[in-house]
Parts: structure tokens; C-alpha cells; sequence
């Protein structure tokens, strides 16, 4: 029996090109430093890919994990998995996350995770079940639409209680865009779908009969009601998101003037009322669904008549997607955002850097960057929901002008001479929240390992006034607790709604209990504030063997030279002295070096990472 309580102790070794799955131990000493999640995905794809690894070849690892929480009652986590691996988009480290059920699934089969290498010769399932893994033939599947192919694999009477992880038509393609589809939840950052297509892996399902163990099951049940109670008070958890979802955070970022629109030449969008979370609720809404042992509801169904750009009906589009497909391309036509996110989640595609790589080839065409004989003949111009429709088409399929867009706004900006128009750092695409407007969230978005994601700094507390969105100085210190608060969320697989309860800006002591009552393991806020910085001194050092240094802690041209144009935000924008000079206390208070932007040896042996220094110096 393992020593902790919330894991089962296994992990599953899966080598694609000899057809083997092996059972693993999971390692005890690991689970106390890493506690489990992203953080123990990050140990092993450190200790598993090379530096130099081609994201696309078999030596690559795709690796998923659950946490100690998944299978168990604690809200808005029980049911969340992570994928970790090296991204095909960026080239560095890269973690996506999916809600749904299949976290508290492969759990109840039996395994905390999988490490996943090499290349099948022909399309196949990995199939879990009650302590056993098997490979199976996926040929028949292969081509399938994610929605199809799941509706299919649960007809048959083998699989028809079983949770499933896919790919769609994008990933097999090899899109670098290509997302994860669990039901209708997407890990969508990085390029995950395209690893797993290029190890012919089409899917991953899972069933088990199982349960989690935990300490005491009574003292864990009263303190997840007293959660829950507080959910229940939370204006956010109890009200808005149950009736709205992430769409109402349209409406309060275009008020503060800080929704990007044009591939962020401006931040306010005139039309964002036909699109906003109370146009869908009266226009489309059709009912409320929810993650395993969640009790907000987050996930709306959305639907309307016609098919005009394909089925108007999906679960989404969120908050993201609304701006990405949405205000970014100009477009306030509220079927085709349903359509486009429908489209996405069955080819398996990214909607955040789909839309924006749309957005900026739109800009680069205004301005002569670009012109009908690089778009294979095509006008582009925003405010056309057909134009957007045909090129995620054409990037789903990874060929013609869909191929040039698929590689990313990084490589775009420079085959075309338009770097000064790419909306990313470190090659992801940023989303919906504007480091223009957000101080906080800049400084979150340049150091993030993966690159321009919200989930490392967020925009939270800056959004809803706990921190003084105008207030740059500090900034650099401050993102540092945000990470640390997300880094051990990401450790535990948790939501991001559990933010607004659990604390917006670092780590506070409901971590303490979670752990406590789940796993038996009594840590400090110190200890835990150990594990976040390991975890991320250990994605840096990931990065660091790819050749990352300070100078890709950066922002995209246009947040540090181009000030917001009009609107409440006018003038805003992040100094490139006021960056530099964050950047140095960020650096400083992690200590890491402020010159190199790497953990020094000295951090790194006190975070007990002594291989990793020695890697490293």
C-alpha cells in the first residue's frame, strides 16, 4: 500500500515502439517534493527527453498526470488531468490542462499517470482498466472527428461506461495547434494534439471500479462541505459563472477598455454586446454541465438554428475562444463563434492561437505585409466569419496557407517581416487578458515556462480590483507569489475558480488542509512555497537546456512600444524600463540570476534539484 494517502502509487510506462506498457512505482520521496500534477510530469520529462529532442519524433514524451485530489470530493478539482511535454509550436516546456471526468477515471483504474514515448507503426488505444493497460487497434478510428469518434468507441459495448482522451483530425495532421479532447474539455495550449498523432496514438480510455483512500473519509467530507459553503457565498462561483460561464468576463474587460480587438490594435470592441456572456445566456443557452465533484456549472451549451457555418451547437464557446474568434477578427457574429468553437473541439485545435495568428495575417494583409499570392489567392479581412471558418479549415488540415498559419504567430512574423505584429512570447500566442492594461499579468506572461499563458500570472486580481491594475511597481515581485499559488495548483490539478476561494495572489493555508486531509502529509506554507519554486526552477531548467535565457522573458513588440490607442485604457502600456526593472526584482526574489534569467546553483541545490544544477553549471 502506498504511504500517502490520494495516489495509487502506480505509474504506467508506455514505449509505442516496441508495444510495451509496464507498471512503475511511483516513488514516495518524489511525491513529497513534487506532491504530484505538472510537478511530477516535469520531473519526468526532465529526466526522460533529451535536450535537442525533435517535439515530433518518437523520442519525445507525452505524459499525463493526476494529482492526490483526483477521484475525490474536493470541489473543482476531482476530475482534471495534465499533459506534459515538449511543445511542437514553441520548442520549450508546455503544460495543458482538461476538466471533465477523466482525472477521477484513470484513478479509479488503478494509476496516477502515464509516461508515454516512441511511435506506433499503425494507428492504436491505449486502454486502462482496473490495474490493467493494454494497446489496441486504432486504424478504423483514425480520421475521425473527436465528438464522432467518441460517440462511436462508447457504442460498443466494451467502452460504453469509459472515459476518453483523443485526438482529431488536427492532431493526426500534426498541426502544431492540435489540442487534446476529453468529452468536450480541451487541453488546448502548445501543440499536445500533435504529439500524441505523432506517435499514431489515437486515443486513451479509461475505466476503473476503484476508489481513492484517504486518511480519515470523515474529516475530508466535513472539510469539503465547509468548501463548498463557501462557493455557495462567492458572487463568482455561486452566481456568475453558474449562469454565464467565463463569457462574463467579455463584458467587464471591454469596460475597462481592455478586450483586444484587431489582433490587439485596440481594446475596446464596439459590437462586444452581440457576443458578451448575457448575448449567448438569452440567445443560445440551452443548459449548465459540470466537472466531476464541482458544484458551479461552468460549462453552457449553447445552441442556435442554422448551419450556415456548420452546427451552431457546442459546450462553449468560453471566454477565450469568444475573443480569439470574436473581437480579435472583428467579428460580433455570435453563430459563428458557436460554429467555430463546435469545428475546433471536433478537429481538436487550439482556439486561443488559432484565432490569433487568424487576426494578426489579417493585419500583415492590411498593411501590404502580406498579399494574395502568399494566402493562395484569398482576401483576408476582418469582420468575415466565412474567411475564419475556411482558414481553420485549412489549419486543422496542415496544408496550403492552413500550414503557414499552423506553425504560429513566432514563425509568421518572421517568414513575412512582421514580428512587430505577433501577439506571443516564447512562440504561444497570449490570450484574452491585455498585458497592456494588466502590469501583472505582463510580467506573468514573460516569465511563464510555457510561454503566453494566463495560467501562470494571472489577470484575477488585477481584474477585479484586490491589486491595483495601475500599479506597476511591485509587480515583478508580486507575479512571483501568483506563480507559486498556480504552480502548486497545477501540482494538485486544481481549477482556476478555486483561485477566488482558496486566495488570488499566493499560497494560503486551505493548501495546507487539501493536503492534510487528502494525503496525510503535513507541509508548512514554507514547505509548500518549496515545492511550487522546485517545480518551477525545474521547467525553467527544461528550458534552459533549449537554450532559454533572459532574453525570451519578453513581450510582444506592440505591448512595450505602442500605447492603447483610445477607449479607458488609452495611453496604458508596459515601459520597456519599467519591464526591464521588474523583471529584475522578479528574478531577484526568486533567486535566480538577473543576468541569465536561470536558477543559480545555489537555489537549485536548496530546492534539493542538485542533478539539475549540476546539469546546469
Amino acid at each position: 500500500m502506498f504511504k500517502y494517502g490520494g495516489y495509487t502509487g502506480k505509474i504506467l510506462r508506455v514505449d509505442l515502439n516496441t508495444g510495451t506498457v509496464e507498471v512503475e512505482a511511483l516513488d514516495e520521496e518524489m511525491v513529497r517534493d513534487l506532491i504530484g500534477g505538472n510537478g511530477i510530469a516535469a520531473r519526468y520529462l526532465y529526466d526522460t527527453v533529451p535536450a535537442g529532442t525533435d517535439p515530433l519524433s518518437p523520442e519525445n514524451a507525452l505524459i499525463l498526470m493526476n494529482g492526490p485530489v483526483q477521484g475525490t470530493r474536493v470541489p473543482a478539482v476531482g476530475g482534471r488531468t495534465v499533459v506534459v511535454t515538449r511543445s511542437p509550436l514553441s520548442g520549450f516546456f508546455i503544460d495543458a490542462y482538461y476538466g471533465g471526468h477523466f482525472g477521477a477515471e484513470l484513478k479509479f483504474a488503478g494509476f496516477d499517470g502515464m509516461i508515454i514515448t516512441g511511435r506506433a507503426e499503425k494507428p492504436v488505444m491505449l486502454v486502462v482498466e482496473d490495474g490493467d493497460a493494454r494497446l489496441v487497434d486504432a486504424g478504423p478510428y483514425w480520421g475521425m472527428k473527436t465528438f464522432v469518434f467518441q460517440e462511436k468507441l462508447r457504442s460498443e459495448e466494451e467502452y460504453h461506461e469509459s472515459e476518453i482522451t483523443c485526438i482529431g483530425p488536427a492532431g493526426e495532421n500534426l498541426s502544431p495547434m492540435a489540442c487534446i479532447i476529453s468529452g468536450v474539455h480541451a487541453a488546448g495550449r502548445g501543440g499536445v494534439g500533435a504529439v500524441m498523432g505523432s506517435k499514431q496514438l489515437k486515443a486513451i480510455v479509461a475505466r476503473g471500479s476503484g476508489g481513492v483512500r484517504v486518511p480519515n473519509m470523515d474529516a475530508l467530507e466535513k472539510y469539503c462541505d465547509g468548501i463548498v459553503e463557501r462557493m455557495q457565498a462567492n458572487p463568482a462561483t455561486s452566481k456568475v459563472l453558474p449562469t454565464y460561464g467565463t463569457p462574463a468576463i467579455v463584458a467587464a474587460n471591454n469596460k475597462l477598455g481592455l478586450l483586444g480587438t484587431r489582433n490587439y490594435q485596440v481594446e475596446v470592441f464596439t459590437e462586444a454586446d452581440e457576443i458578451n456572456g448575457e448575448a449567448l445566456h438569452n440567445k443560445a443557452f440551452v443548459k449548465s454541465a459540470s466537472c466531476f465533484s464541482c458544484p458551479i456549472g461552468c460549462a453552457k451549451l449553447f445552441r442556435m438554428e442554422g448551419e450556415e457555418y456548420g452546427p451552431a451547437e457546442s459546450v462553449g464557446p468560453e471566454y477565450e475562444t469568444i475573443w480569439s474568434y470574436g473581437s480579435n477578427l472583428a467579428n460580433s457574429d455570435l453563430k459563428s463563434l458557436i460554429a467555430a468553437d463546435r469545428f475546433s473541439d471536433e478537429m481538436g485545435l487550439d482556439t486561443i492561437s488559432a484565432g490569433s495568428v487568424i487576426g494578426m495575417a489579417i493585419e500583415a494583409f492590411e498593411k501590404g505585409l502580406i498579399t494574395k499570392a502568399d494566402t493562395g489567392g484569398i482576401e483576408l479581412k476582418y469582420g468575415d466569419p466565412k474567411l475564419m471558418m475556411e482558414l481553420l479549415k485549412q489549419i486543422a488540415a496542415n496544408k496550403g496557407f492552413g500550414k503557414v498559419l499552423g506553425a504560429g504567430t513566432r514563425e509568421f512574423g518572421r517568414r513575412f517581416n512582421a514580428e512587430e505584429l505577433a501577439m506571443e512570447t516564447k512562440g504561444l500566442e497570449i490570450p484574452a487578458h491585455s498585458p497592456r492594461g494588466y502590469p501583472g499579468m505582463a510580467i506573468g506572461y514573460a516569465t511563464s515556462n510555457r510561454g503566453g499563458s494566463h495560467q501562470d500570472g494571472r489577470p484575477s486580481a488585477e481584474r477585479g480590483g484586490a491589486v491595483d491594475r495601475k500599479q506597476k511597481e511591485g509587480k515583478g515581485e508580486y507575479i512571483v507569489d501568483v506563480q507559486r499559488m498556480t504552480t502548486l495548483a497545477d501540482c494538485l490539478v486544481a481549477c482556476r475558480f478555486t483561485e477566488g476561494i482558496f486566495g488570488l495572489t499566493t499560497i494560503s493555508e486551505d493548501y495546507v488542509d487539501i493536503m492534510k486531509h487528502v494525503t496525510g502529509m503535513d507541509y508548512t506554507i514554507e514547505e509548500l512555497f518549496d515545492v511550487a519554486d522546485r517545480v518551477y526552477a525545474l521547467e525553467r531548467a527544461f528550458n534552459a537546456r533549449e537554450g532559454a535565457t533572459r532574453k525570451d522573458d519578453t513581450l510582444p513588440y506592440r505591448v512595450l512600444h505602442e500605447p492603447i490607442p483610445a477607449g479607458p485604457a488609452a495611453g496604458e502600456f508596459m515601459e520597456p524600463a519599467v519591464f526591464e526593472k521588474e523583471l529584475d526584482a522578479y528574478y531577484q526574489k526568486r533567486g535566480w540570476d538577473v543576468k541569465t534569467g536561470l536558477p543559480t546553483e545555489e537555489t537549485l541545490r536548496r530546492l534539493k534539484l542538485d542533478d539539475v544544477a549540476s546539469d546546469l553549471y
